[in-house]
């Protein structure tokens, strides 16, 4: 995950990532002592104080929004023409994640710090999902759970892991929380199904996920206590009430909530104490400002194919969107998943998933409608990316609980074929994406060996080689998890049929043995002695 995402953070041009100047900015400042900014006269937003090497010059984003316009036009961070009194819009945010990546802002400035900024955004976001397969893979039943999780390796995901922008490590947080919360609601062992799995991780250790993820999706944005909420809400629908309750009756269980809770509450504190929270928006500043909660919820349904395809891969400042068939190969993974999961589970498990997908697209709709009189429509799509992650984690969820059995044998034939499309529309993105910044879009294919206009960290050929080669690599360890996890699941089946089968045998052999007893004891007794 580190390796995906890191190789992403190299290819983009400083500030490409949607709002990364903003982010930068706060980070940086933060560190160096103004975590909020002070006010100017005259200046919308907080204005923060930077070092010299970190000088901002608004020049750098010549290239946002025009996706012909190659990235060489950008001038450096810190040039001496820039400026290092710089306001930011963000700069009210939460402090977590930008005390988390802007330490080396402290040793660094310029392009290199920025760069050591994003790779630490994407270890941290890798180290979140890490621990998401460790809690996917720790149980008998977790055959599909493999393909549910490549998801989180999708393009956009650990592009945005590899920017300086807590939207990418929020969905790495949210990633963890989804699955690390089924699999300790699971490890009660009450629930339907729950007593044919066996999680193999101690309780304690899936609370330590659980908690050190929820605090951190909490807190990533202004909306991540309602968010957290969301995803424990429809973990426990997929999971059943007598796990949920198996959970709140078990003492040490209050251990772990008192301090998820204490970081919750840290973040609705800062949100409604530091100001995080948009203000009356101009009619400018984006569409229906002022409009009706029924406009909005409206506007939101009628727009979901764009934010679909907004989540999927439109990059950088919406300047560098994939063309339609470079979708298919994703497109292809995500129907073969969900349609197993549809067809071939139980109604509860059809239920389950339902509701999921219906949350997905129906909660964000609600949380934009309620704020779009203050605001207008600022939604995109990938900010629902960690509700659409959710949903192919559930799926492989499902499908590798009992309900699924019947094609069992299906799972590592089609996390092979699953994962191998997610990983070439991958390779397909990074190319595109590349091309789009090192000659235009405009230009012709060949530009990119005979005319390259912009060049990232080690040239653009060796970035799309290694990451092939670690696309490839990702593919081969899901393709081998999920072989290896069925062959121990058959196993444990076998084992679990011989231990049954021994124990109605020795059942048998008891009861008939009483039977011989009872009938001949006296006789037997007599003629024995």
């Amino acid at each position: 995950m580190f390796l995906l995402s890191g190789l992403w953070a190299l290819a983009s041009p400083i500030f490409s990532v949607p709002d990364e100047n903003a982010h930068v900015i706060k980070a940086v400042g933060q560190v160096h002592g103004e975590v909020i900014g002070h006010h100017v006269n005259g200046v919308k937003h907080p204005v923060v104080d930077v070092p010299a090497d970190w000088a901002y010059n608004g020049h750098s984003l010549c290239f946002v929004f025009h996706s012909n316009v190659p990235a060489n036009c950008g001038v450096e961070v810190g040039d001496p023409a820039g400026t290092t009194e710089v306001s930011s819009w963000v700069s009210t945010y939460n402090p977590l994640y930008y005390y988390l990546v802007g330490w080396p802002s402290l040793f660094m400035g310029g392009s290199a710090g920025v760069y050591a900024m994003r790779l630490v955004s994407a270890l941290l976001g890798a180290l979140l999902l890490a621990w998401g397969f460790q809690a996917a893979m720790g149980a008998t039943r977790s055959r599909w759970m493999p393909l549910g999780m490549a998801f989180v390796a999708s393009p956009m995901v650990i592009y945005l892991m590899g920017a300086v922008n807590p939207n990418g490590i929020e969905i790495a947080a949210a990633a963890a929380v989804w699955i690390g919360t089924l699999r300790l609601l699971q490890s009660h062992r009450a629930g339907d199904g729950a007593v044919a799995t066996r999680v193999f991780l101690p309780r304690w250790y899936l609370w330590m996920i659980v908690s050190v993820a929820a605090i951190v999706l909490a807190n990533a944005r202004a909306t991540g206590p309602l968010w957290l909420v969301v995803v424990v809400l429809l973990c426990m629908i997929a999971v059943g009430w007598k796990s949920v309750k198996a959970l709140f009756t078990t003492a040490s269980s209050y251990w772990g909530l008192a301090v998820i809770s204490v970081g919750g509450i840290f973040s609705l504190f800062w949100t409604l104490g530091g100001g995080s929270l948009s203000n009356q928006a101009e009619e400018s500043d984006a569409p229906l400002v002022g409009a009706s909660f029924v406009t909005g919820f409206t506007f939101m349904l009628r727009t979901t194919i764009t934010f679909l395809k907004q989540a999927f891969g439109y990059f950088g400042w919406f300047d560098a969107p994939m063309p339609d068939f470079a979708y298919w190969p994703y497109i292809a993974a995500i129907t073969a998943l969900l349609l197993l999961a549809f067809t071939a589970t139980n109604w509860r498990s059809v239920r389950t998933l339902l509701i999921v997908t219906a949350a997905a697209f129906l909660v964000p709709a609600l949380v934009q409608a309620y704020g779009v009189s203050q605001t207008g429509i600022i939604w995109q799509g990938r900010y629902a990316l960690f509700l659409y992650v959710g949903i192919m984690i559930v799926a492989g969820w499902l499908l590798s609980a009992p309900a699924g059995d019947r094609i069992a044998y299906l799972a590592p034939r089609i996390t092979w074929v699953g994962a191998s499309l997610l990983m070439l529309y991958g390779i397909i993105a990074y190319v595109l994406v590349m091309r789009r910044y090192v000659t235009g879009n405009d230009a012709m294919p060949s530009d990119m060996w005979l005319n390259p206009q912009w060049q990232p960290p080690f040239g653009w050929p060796t970035l799309v080689i290694l990451f092939t080669l670690v696309s490839a690599a990702s593919v081969v360890l899901l393709g081998v998890l999920a072989t290896r996890t069925a062959r121990l699941e058959t196993a444990d089946a076998a084992d679990a049929a011989d231990a049954e089968g021994a124990a109605d045998v020795a059942e048998e052999l008891n009861v008939q043995g009483a039977a011989d007893t009872s009938s001949w004891a006296p006789e037997a007794s007599a003629h024995r002695g």
